[in-house]
């Protein structure tokens, strides 16, 4: 299993989480730190009557990170985003939010940490039928008991952010699947929250809207640098919107890392049937495949990044005599050719897996 987290980072991180069980069933508590607990799901069911649904789980979010929790049905994502704000109660484990452990806090203060530093996005989008989106998206404020005209004023900000303008005073039913779930979007982003978690959010709507919202959620990532956990099923989804991924299975987290080391490197099978129909070319970058040069290659050929995609690279690789020379602060690091190109897409290894064997 790939899965890391440092304990001296966790108190710079906005998440930090440690060891996080969730055991569904009679005598739930009695599993951790037991033999029991290293049954698989399967064999725990069958001898205690008890689902581990969240096992054993330690990450960090860094502040402004984009952190992707991916997986099948049924292999705990959701139940571990519900603990992190205690939606449910966590078995075993230690949350802390921006350092602070939210496990320990009171019915009151949990109460005031989800009106005021959580949002929470779900796929079901939970409007109010009788209220016009302005109220829909200021119903956060209200709760917290600000004022209307200052509530307002606050929605109307969002609305205008997350491209809801001209759609103040409409109701929910006259508004498409997209449109809706861009005001659950606006309640959410209304409280200024330091976390959003999204629970797959896109999953009801259609392919299209689904990536016009996916689209959205970068666009407000840039220009608002929240920290966000996202929950989705789809990989496609998770390369798009990742900063980093964590890929579950059977409620234990498989493997941990960039778009670009999961799809390079997965680190089993599992993993590896997810990702084997990605285009390595629109998620690994040159640095993935870039190597030393050959005797009597020349490094006076075009100059990029480390960081450039490669299907970004491919044109100005293809149109050169030579050698493009990649580039990590302004030094060479190595070089890529057309045949290094066609040697990753014929699905032969590349640098990086070469020296992971």
């Amino acid at each position: 299993m790939t899965q890391s987290a440092d304990p001296d980072a966790s108190a710079e991180a906005a998440i930090s989480v440690r060891s996080l069980w969730k055991v569904f069933g009679p005598k739930a508590d009695s599993i951790v730190g037991t033999p029991l607990a290293g049954l698989s799901r399967a064999e725990l069911l069958e001898q205690t009557g008890c689902v581990a649904a969240v096992r054993d789980v330690s990450f960090d979010v860094a502040p402004g990170e984009v952190f992707v929790v991916m997986g099948l049905s049924g292999s705990g994502k959701s139940t571990l985003v519900r603990c992190l704000t205690r939606l449910i109660e966590p078995t075993a484990g230690s949350v802390f939010v921006s350092g602070e452990d939210i496990l320990k806090a009171s019915p009151a203060r949990l109460r005031e940490l989800r009106r005021t530093r959580f949002s929470m996005v779900f796929q079901h989008f939970g409007l109010l039928p009788h209220r016009r989106v302005i109220d829909n998206i200021a119903y956060s404020l209200e709760v917290n008991g600000v004022k209307k005209e200052k509530r307002h004023k606050r929605a109307h900000e969002v609305i205008e952010l997350v491209g809801l303008h001209g759609y103040a005073n409409h109701y929910p039913e006259q508004l498409s699947g997209g449109m809706q779930q861009r005001v659950g979007l606006a309640r959410a982003l209304a409280v200024d929250p330091e976390v959003m978690l999204l629970d797959e959010p896109f999953s009801a709507l259609d392919p299209l809207i689904r990536r016009d919202m996916q689209n959205e959620v970068k666009r407000l990532h840039r220009d608002l640098g929240k920290t966000m956990v996202f929950i989705t099923h789809d990989l496609a989804e998770a390369l798009k919107l990742g900063d980093r991924i964590a890929i579950m299975r059977d409620g234990a987290v498989v493997q941990m890392g960039t778009p670009a080391e999961v799809v390079a490197n997965p680190a089993d099978e599992y993993v590896a049937d997810f990702v084997r129909d990605v285009p390595k070319s629109h998620v690994l970058t040159l640095g993935a495949i870039a190597r030393p040069a050959a005797p009597g290659e020349h490094l006076d050929g075009p100059r990029l990044d480390v960081t450039t995609l490669i299907r970004d690279a491919s044109p100005v690789i293809a149109d050169a005599s030579g050698p493009i020379v990649v580039i990590a602060n302004g030094e060479a690091v190595g070089v890529v050719t057309s045949d290094d190109v066609l040697r990753l897409i014929a699905g032969e290894p590349t640098a990086s897996e070469h020296e992971a064997r």
